[in-house]
């Protein structure tokens, strides 16, 4: 899928309002909210797909009601920042499953992840043996999730 910058109109806002809340929403539906015909609003998806601005499709699911109550944010400082010991460490991250997003940081710390664990046991055995093996990884500093107060939500459009 190419990505590129492309001019959005106010019906593609519109559109991409309506999609980050119910992705799933039929099209013949969001071309009435959005004031279209079902094939010239499906044409805008396709174009917004194409581009890349709307990256993909998704559910979004509760970590604690499938048994995935710890939530941390886990800053980890490389020991190099060679970029064979980058690669190393990011496909490490691809590899575990608790790692549920990364970013590359600017500041102190390089990257911040986010872990989910069962307990605080499951979080451990991540952290001192999957962790703190991987590639370059000089440092790490976790902290947990007390409340959510706003998740991740729609990109303001």
């Amino acid at each position: 899928m190419a990505k590129s910058t492309i001019s959005l109109d106010e019906i593609d806002r519109r559109i991409l309002r309506a999609l980050q809340q119910d992705g799933r929403i039929a099209v013949t539906l969001l071309a009435e909210q959005v004031g279209l015909s079902a094939t010239p609003c499906l044409r805008r998806i396709r174009r917004m797909e194409e581009a890349g601005v709307i990256a993909r499709y998704t559910a979004v699911v509760d970590p604690t009601r499938v048994g995935l109550p710890i939530q941390a944010f886990v800053q980890v400082a490389l020991s190099s920042h060679a970029e064979e010991v980058a690669a190393a460490f990011h496909r490490a991250l691809e590899a575990r499953s608790e790692v549920v997003a990364a970013y590359a940081m600017s500041g102190g710390m390089d990257y911040m992840l986010h872990v989910v664990a069962s307990d605080f046991e499951a979080y451990a055995e991540f952290a001192l043996k999957a962790l703190l093996r991987m590639p370059g990884v000089k440092e790490t500093r976790s902290s947990f999730v007390l409340m959510a107060l706003k998740p991740p939500g729609a990109v303001p459009i």
